[in-house]
């Protein structure tokens, strides 16, 4: 093999991994938008207010 053949591939395979980890993640987030008991981020302004 060639290193003109392969490079091109492992770059596809590479973007081909992102872009399925995004679709995962958004999934995961669209999951979590829409459950009732997940609860807020503590970084979100209706999230859990520290301690003091």
């Amino acid at each position: 093999m060639d290193a003109a053949f392969i490079v091109p591939i492992l770059a596809l395979i590479t973007i081909l991994a992102g872009i399925l980890f995004a679709m995962k993640s958004q999934r995961d987030v669209e999951k979590a938008r829409q459950d009732p008991n997940d609860p807020n981020s503590a970084l979100a302004a209706d999230g859990p207010k520290p301690r003091s």
